[in-house]
């Protein structure tokens, strides 16, 4: 055998299995016919978020004076260096990929890689040329891309996905967002911030629609106040794009109406690279787009191995990465424990931002648990009323029976930092009451998860 393990694909899952495979002392090699880092860093987590800052930064000059500080004329967006800046950061940050790769002896295999037979792996070049590499155990890990609806085909100049969305030539006037998941109001926020009229069109009835209704109603509020039109319940039927603008039909509760915009941004989640990876030819079973594993991500194929977006679970970054890291210590002959779906934290970016762990108050009593819920509002907090923001809040979430911390709903200025508390304090099964007694420092946003946990509880004391 060349390697111990082959991993194709060097998204967040890909790239992190191959690290760990080799710190436990396999061989490893990893194949990507792209750039190292996987669409999460170079077309999705990473650059979006610099992107988002810009939008934060063109906003706080907007709003300069509200902190007593005056500038002198009107702050004016560059969209060609907003646009330059975020695609630097994702430069960077496969750079580091690329220097971890080093660091840590693996090979990189340039090129489209497929499962050739059990146990090779076969990766061709651009140039259409061939080579094959055999292993021990293959990992695919080759993530997904913007899912296309029937209705709402992509072209890529008028009708875009978010890989489109992130190098626009120029800062169109309009947009219409089809879809409000993270993705989709992620963009919403920051091409509105930036000055774009934006329209946002969600199938269901509620916008970010995994979330808690408290936060996604919430949100709504905020954003329509912030400027951007927001069509709930709502359906796109067709595009037009044979004029200057698309004329999107869209299909509502009191009727059908036709929008007009420069741009319509489709996000309506992601499709399974699935295609062309050698998962028929070698009876590698799939359901639904996605390969079929156990809590091991083991295929039914022995030494074939699949993780990431194209199997069950959350399609983050941070959850093809705790997939990799456990997919790669069961081959190495560790003992690692199955990954808890249930404690997955949820985060979008947006401005105020959201992030949500476990049950939603709904699901909870849908799963026969009596509650005890508390919810803090950031208006009440010090350290957001000296930050200038005190939208949102801090909604937890147990049992109360037994004092389980059944989940967390947050809405607010960097709350995307504070789910992480949550998350531990979940994995250690702490209490309602342990949160409470959990000296949190002042003045911090920090202090909203035990302020929500003691209102739960009757104890709030600033309340």
């Amino acid at each position: 055998m060349d390697y111990d393990v082959i991993v194709i694909g060097s998204g967040p899952g890909g790239y992190v299995a191959a690290i760990r495979a080799s710190q436990l002392g396999l061989k490893t090699a990893i194949v990507e016919k792209e750039s190292l880092g996987g669409i999460c860093l170079n077309w999705g987590c990473i650059p979006t978020k610099a992107l988002l800052k810009s939008a934060q930064v063109f906003e706080y000059l907007n709003h300069s004076t509200d902190y007593g500080i005056k500038i002198n004329g009107a702050g004016e967006v560059d969209f060609a260096s907003v646009v330059k800046r975020s695609r630097n950061v994702a430069d960077g940050m496969s750079k580091g990929v690329q220097f971890l790769m080093k660091k840590n002896k693996i090979d990189v295999l340039v090129g489209f890689g497929k499962l050739k037979s059990k146990g090779v792996v076969e990766v061709k070049a651009a140039d259409g040329s061939a080579k094959t590499y055999s292993a021990k155990h293959i990992i695919l890990a080759t993530g997904g891309r913007s899912r296309e609806l029937p209705n709402l085909k992509q072209d890529g100049k008028k009708v875009i996905g978010y890989r489109q969305a992130m190098v626009l030539p120029q800062q169109p006037k309009s947009m219409i967002v089809v879809g409000s998941g993270a993705i989709g109001i992620e963009f919403a926020y920051f091409y509105n911030a930036i000055g774009t009229k934006v329209t946002v069109v969600e199938y269901l009835d509620n916008i970010v629609p995994l979330e808690d209704e408290d936060v996604s109603k919430a949100l709504n509020r905020i954003l329509k106040k912030q400027g951007i039109n927001i069509m709930t319940s709502s359906n796109v039927e067709a595009v037009d794009t044979s004029g200057d603008l698309c004329k999107v039909t869209v299909k509502t509760a009191a009727g059908t109406e036709t929008l007009e915009a420069e741009i319509v941004l489709s996000a309506v989640g992601i499709a399974t690279n699935l295609e062309g990876i050698g998962l028929e030819e070698n009876g590698v079973k799939t359901d639904r787009g996605k390969v079929l594993v156990d809590d091991f991500y083991r295929t039914n194929v022995e030494g074939v191995y699949a993780i990431g977006d194209i199997v069950k679970g959350q399609a983050l970054a941070h959850v093809a990465s705790a997939e990799g890291i456990i997919c790669v210590e069961k081959i190495a002959g560790q003992n690692p424990h199955p990954l808890d779906y249930n404690n997955i934290p949820g985060c979008t970016y947006c401005s105020p931002e959201v992030a949500s762990v476990g049950y939603t108050e709904k699901a909870a009593k849908e799963a026969g648990y009596e509650l005890k819920v508390g919810k803090f509002p950031f208006s009440a907090s010090g350290k957001a009323s000296a930050a200038g923001a005190k939208d949102g809040f801090v909604k937890v979430i147990f049992d109360a029976k037994y004092g389980e911390f059944l989940g967390a709903h947050m809405i607010g200025y960097n709350v995307t930092e504070l789910i992480a508390e949550v998350v531990t304090a979940r994995k250690l099964e702490a209490t309602g009451h342990e949160i409470i007694k959990s000296v949190h420092p002042h003045p911090t946003m920090s202090e909203a998860v035990m302020e929500a946990a003691a209102e739960a509880y009757g104890e709030c004391i600033h309340l």
